[in-house]
């Protein structure tokens, strides 16, 4: 009898012990994400336009439809960008033109351009409201810094960049000329032309009549230009055309509108204006079957050593 009394206590003593203990089970959901930061998408939307900053990228080889963009913007699978200077902060309420379509995979940017074809970024977040877009396959480097439309300085970007303004036109046609200031050679010429760096020179210019066919202008003159910043006046700059033959001209250039310059020239006191011929919109036809050249930005550093080459070459020449 004592033995059954003494193995019931021991299985009321186990059966308490047992009751005391209660396993906890941890259920671990398989689809709750850890939060990261903000996703690409999001990185990408925070701001309306990211501006290209050229002098800061990198690489030997170029994407096309970066290189040749001032700003560039990814509006749900959309990609804007702004190609050229005339119109910039109209064109597209400020976006630009449609160019592309975008995706995005973790922080991997695909980009499908209408022109240029398809490009994989790896995007890196920066400090501030900058992003870094590495293109694996050629090694390029773009540092886009992002903006709200109503906070961007267009004005900034068009008179840092007005070079390239120049050449937006096959043509620049001479529409006014003071009465005031010296007769001069210059009082001659109807139109000019501005072209990227060349073999010969980067302008030419032409004594053909108003009116002429941009087609059927005949270039009697070419040569250097070369546009610099005027100390103290963000808006004025100086242009100068370093002509092969005859002499140099010294203009301070003054933008009137997107398609018309005004020509201070220094030496005589004569004013000109010329108007905007032909103008290039850097893009592809809406056919996609055709397309203008297209431009590609350069660093200012490599835009002041093409023209200074150019400049040695020329002098070069003079002495032989």
């Amino acid at each position: 009898m004592k033995t059954i009394k003494k193995l019931f206590a021991v299985a009321l003593i186990a059966a308490l012990f047992t009751s005391c203990y209660t396993e906890e089970i941890v259920v671990v959901d398989p689809y709750v994400e850890v939060d990261n930061g903000p996703s690409l998408n999001q990185v990408l939307s925070q701001y309306e336009i990211f501006y290209v900053d050229i002098d800061a990228s990198s690489g030997n080889l170029t994407v096309p439809f970066l290189q040749k963009a001032f700003t560039v913007s990814f509006r749900n699978g959309t990609i804007f960008a702004n190609n050229n200077l005339s119109g910039l902060g109209q064109n597209g309420g400020g976006f630009g033109i449609d160019v592309g379509a975008y995706d995005t995979f973790g922080y991997e940017l695909d980009a499908y351009h209408d022109l240029d074809g398809d490009y994989s970024f790896d995007v890196r977040v920066l400090s501030g409201n900058e992003i870094e877009l590495f293109h694996p396959s050629t090694g390029a480097v773009y540092i886009l810094v992002g903006y709200q439309r109503s906070t961007f300085d267009y004005d900034l970007v068009f008179y840092n960049n007005i070079h390239y303004f120049l050449q937006e036109f096959e043509a620049w046609e001479k529409i006014y000329t003071s009465e005031e200031g010296e007769i001069n050679p210059f009082d001659n010429e109807n139109f000019l032309q501005f072209l990227p760096a060349g073999q010969s020179g980067n302008f030419r210019s032409s004594e053909d009549g108003n009116g002429t066919s941009v087609n059927n202008i005949f270039w009697d003159y070419d040569g250097i230009y070369d546009v610099n910043d005027v100390p103290g006046d963000f808006y004025l700059k100086t242009l100068t055309l370093d002509y092969n033959f005859p002499d140099n001209e010294f203009f301070d250039l003054t933008v009137i509108d997107d398609e018309t310059i005004e020509l201070f020239q220094v030496n005589t006191g004569t004013t000109y204006q010329f108007r905007g011929r032909g103008y290039i919109q850097f893009r592809t036809a809406t056919d996609g079957k055709s397309k203008n050249a297209p431009k590609l930005r350069k660093k200012t550093a490599d835009i002041k050593a093409e023209i200074k080459a150019l400049t040695e070459k020329k002098a070069a020449a003079l002495k032989k």
